[in-house]
C-alpha cells in the first residue's frame, strides 16, 4: 500500500497515553425464556498503534464482544469507554456520533450501498459527519481511494468490483472520518487467499504508517499469528490474552 497522506479530519483529540478502548465488566446477555450469556465480565483495555486480533471457536463471543466495544451493541452489565468517554449513559445519537468520529468498521461483507459509487460509499461516513465541506469530502475520498491502490475504480459500483476491491473500498470508508480505531469483523473471511494477504498487509500498514489501533476477530490462524496481539475468547470470556492465562 502507498503512503499517500490523505486531509486531515477535525477531532478531539486524546491525551497519547489515555487508553482508546476501556471495557470493564462488560457482560452481555440475550434475554428470553433461555437468557443466554454472550460475553461474561470482560475486562479489557486497547491502546494506541495495537494491532489486535480476537480468535476463540465459534459460539465464543468473538464478534459480540467487538458490537459491544464499537458500541453497536449495549451490554447488559459493565461499560465500554471510548477515547476516556463514557457511554453507558449515551442515547442513541451520542452514540451514532461517536461512532462516527472516533471508530471504523469493516466486516465480512462489505456492506457498500449497490446503487452508490465506490467514491460516493467512502463520502457517506462524512456527509454523517458533517464536518468537511462538498469538495473537502470528495478529496480526502478519492486521495483514499488512491492510497488503496483504487485510483482508477472510484467511479465504478461494488458489483462492477472484484471482492478484494470491495473490502478495499470498505476500508477506505473505514477510514473516511480518520478514526483512531478500526473494528474488523473477520475481515478477510470471504476472501481469497490473494485478496486476503492484501487485506492483511493494510491493517497492518494502518497500524504502521498510519498510527491507527486495529482490532480484527478472525478465524483465520495464520493472520492471527502475525498480529501484534492475541486475545483468545472461551464460553464467553477472556481465557488468554497474548499467552497469559486470566
Amino acid at each position: 500500500m502507498s503512503d499517500t497522506r490523505t486531509p486531515a479530519v477535525a477531532r478531539d483529540e486524546a491525551p497519547t497515553n489515555e487508553p482508546l478502548i476501556v471495557a470493564s465488566g462488560v457482560t452481555r446477555i440475550l434475554p428470553g425464556v433461555v437468557p443466554t450469556t454472550l460475553v461474561h465480565d470482560i475486562d479489557l483495555v486497547i491502546g494506541t498503534k495495537e494491532y489486535v486480533a480476537i480468535t476463540g471457536p465459534s459460539g465464543s463471543g468473538k464478534s459480540s464482544l467487538l458490537y459491544l466495544l464499537g458500541l453497536l451493541d449495549l451490554p447488559t452489565t459493565g461499560e465500554v469507554r471510548i477515547r476516556g468517554r463514557a457511554t453507558a449513559h449515551m442515547d442513541e445519537a451520542e452514540r451514532a456520533l461517536t461512532r462516527l468520529s472516533m471508530l471504523g468498521f469493516v466486516f465480512q461483507f462489505h456492506f457498500l450501498l449497490p446503487e452508490f459509487s465506490a467514491l460516493e460509499n467512502v463520502m457517506l461516513p462524512m456527509k454523517a459527519l458533517g464536518n468537511l465541506s462538498a469538495e473537502a469530502m470528495r478529496e480526502r475520498a478519492v486521495s483514499l481511494l488512491a492510497s488503496l491502490g483504487l485510483a482508477d475504480h472510484a467511479l465504478k459500483r461494488p458489483d462492477q468490483l472484484s471482492g478484494g476491491q470491495r473490502q478495499r473500498v470498505a476500508v477506505a470508508r473505514a477510514l473516511a472520518n480518520d478514526p483512531r480505531v478500526i473494528l474488523a469483523d473477520e475481515p478477510t473471511g470471504s476472501l481469497d487467499s490473494v485478496s486476503s494477504e492484501q487485506v492483511v498487509q493494510i491493517l497492518r500498514d494502518l497500524v504502521d504508517q498510519r498510527g491507527k489501533t486495529v482490532v480484527a476477530v478472525t478465524h483465520d490462524l495464520d493472520m492471527a499469528r502475525r498480529m501484534d496481539r492475541r486475545i483468545l475468547l472461551q464460553d464467553g470470556g477472556i481465557a488468554s490474552d497474548d499467552g497469559r492465562v486470566r
